[in-house]
């Protein structure tokens, strides 16, 4: 075992090579992109490696181990649009820079999680450039990278992409301008990165396009036929660049309906995806609704797709009902009820301010109730 003071010393070194980090990031400026930048991203991700190697790799079964048969997945995308069994996944608001808190929960939870979901959105901010850190330690901890990205327009410099209108006016058939190819300088250096991760990665990109309500990609500024022309253009881009270890997942909002009218099609989609969350009473707009009837309702028209399902954000507030009681009877006979759900993605936010004027938390890892609950439908799967 490891003296404390060596286990001091290995700490310190961490925090002062993070230290350097940030003055060096301080130092580049907000919108630098250059070699500079380049060069601080580098040691990010030592420091993200060390960070793995020193704090997870410790556990007596590394997490990596656990998940060895994944292995294969990660290396052949192509296993992954025909495969057998349901994958598990977290997404935790919690887990930057650290994925500490989704291996929390699966501890909790006495699972590993082949999935860790994060969020990005497009533009010109150093936090919207490819997420090579996040994708490189979930690959390291033996994990396949599920991102959410958010075609936001209104955070690109036109210094980036040129002929741009005002940030005004971007969402204003924002699609078009998307398939008429005006963003491909961006869109191109992530293909090229993506596919220099040399790892699969599921991309689930413009979510909800039906939804008229919640994002500037919905209906309120574009057609579904611009959607469609939009994701064949991003897909052929990334396919042109070699990136065919990107799979992409559609995903729909569940309640507003129009799916055929949004789908690519079967050459342009990998995985068919929803959220599946249940925000009880905690809106005006919300009731509790079981899982059965946010979900099961759909889910002929959704396997109708033939491909295989994800559910991209699943998770139950506690405001309205009995939590433990609403995983329990969602996870009962789950594989024999859902065939074609290949994934399940727990949504596990501790404060979401996305939907409501309020923050909502949906951490179940406190829960003992829905945890035991949970791990009791598990081991019947």
């Amino acid at each position: 075992m490891k003296s404390p003071i060596k286990r001091i010393a290995s700490t310190l070194f961490v925090i002062a090579i993070a230290s350097i980090l940030l003055i060096g990031i301080a130092f580049v400026g907000k919108e630098s992109t250059g070699p500079v930048e380049d060069f601080f991203r580098g040691i990010s991700g030592s420091v993200s490696k060390l960070e793995e190697d020193y704090i997870l790799k410790k556990r007596s079964e590394t997490r990596a181990d656990k998940l060895d048969w994944l292995a294969e997945y990660k290396q052949n995308s192509d296993l992954l649009k025909n495969p057998d069994p349901v994958f598990l996944g977290a997404y935790d608001n919690q887990a930057i820079p650290s994925f500490q808190p989704i291996i929390d929960l699966e501890d909790s939870l006495g699972v590993t999680f082949p999935f860790i979901h994060f969020y990005t959105a497009w533009g010109s901010k150093r936090e919207q450039r490819f997420p090579i850190e996040q994708i490189r330690a979930i690959s390291t901890l033996g994990s396949i990278p599920f991102l959410t990205w958010e075609p936001w327009l209104n955070d690109f410099s036109e210094e980036e992409i040129p002929s741009l209108g005002s940030s005004e006016d971007r969402d204003k058939s924002g699609l078009k301008d998307i398939a008429s190819g005006l963003y491909d300088p961006y869109l191109i250096r992530w293909a090229k990165e993506a596919k220099n991760t040399q790892t699969t990665i599921l991309l689930r990109m413009g979510h909800e396009m039906n939804d008229p309500y919640r994002y500037p990609w919905g209906p309120q500024n574009n057609q579904p036929e611009d959607f469609v022309a939009a994701w064949r253009h991003v897909v052929n881009l990334f396919r042109e660049q070699g990136a065919d270890n990107v799979l992409w997942v559609w995903a729909p909002h569940l309640a507003y309906g129009y799916f055929e009218e949004y789908y690519p099609g079967d050459e342009y989609v990998d995985w068919v995806g929803t959220g599946t969350l249940n925000y009880g009473t905690v809106a005006p707009w919300s009731e509790w609704w079981s899982f059965d009837e946010i979900f099961a309702k759909y889910y002929e028209e959704f396997a109708a797709f033939k491909k295989p399902i994800l559910l991209s954000e699943f998770g139950s507030l506690a405001v309205g009902g009995n939590r433990a009681e609403w995983y329990g009877k969602a996870f009962e006979n789950f594989p024999q009820r859902f065939p074609q759900v290949k994934a399940l993605v727990f949504f596990h936010n501790k404060n979401d301010a996305t939907t409501t004027f309020q923050s909502l938390n949906w951490y179940i890892i406190n829960d003992s109730e829905t945890l035991s609950e949970i791990k009791k439908q598990f081991q019947t799967w």
